[in-house]
């Protein structure tokens, strides 16, 4: 398995374009921007809400479920123009086949919003990790402005 640094979502703040999803491992933070929506499902995941109706990424959690797979991991694999790359595993067993890895290309917000509502980690890939800048300084200073950046994170 490749080098990985394990992060999980910091803050989540809503943009004039999306939502700004920051992702840290307590030494260092990055962002990147999202649709709006999914940006909503994983602040409410977070913030241990439930839906009255099962939401497209609780369905998919739901279905997984339904066919004896487990979500293990999210992995943000690479980035091309300012566009990350994810991958989402699985690991399937059930009484007809015998213990499966699954590995789907995803887009990495989708793998944050399913990843946190099934209590799953998520990983950067370190040799990328490491280009991407820090963006603690510019979180703290959100943060001393008093801003609110949703999930009780």
């Amino acid at each position: 398995m490749p080098d990985l640094v394990r992060v999980e979502p910091i803050a989540l703040l809503p943009t004039p374009a999306g939502c700004a999803v920051f992702l840290g491992d307590g030494k260092k933070s990055i962002v990147f921007y999202i649709d709006l929506a999914i940006g909503a499902s994983i602040n409410a995941a977070l913030a241990g809400e439930t839906p009255p109706r099962p939401l497209t990424h609780d369905l998919y959690l739901l279905t997984l479920e339904a066919f004896g797979a487990k979500v293990r991991r999210a992995v943000i694999v690479a980035i091309d123009k300012e566009i990350y790359y994810a991958r989402l595993i699985l690991e399937a067993e059930n009484e007809i086949m015998e213990r499966k890895i699954v590995e789907l290309d995803a887009r990495p917000s989708d793998c944050i919003a399913i990843a946190v509502r099934a209590g799953a980690p998520i990983f950067v890939l370190r040799e990328l990790w490491d280009t991407l800048e820090d963006m603690t300084s510019v979180l703290q200073d959100m943060r001393d402005k008093g801003m609110d950046l949703g999930g009780g994170l």
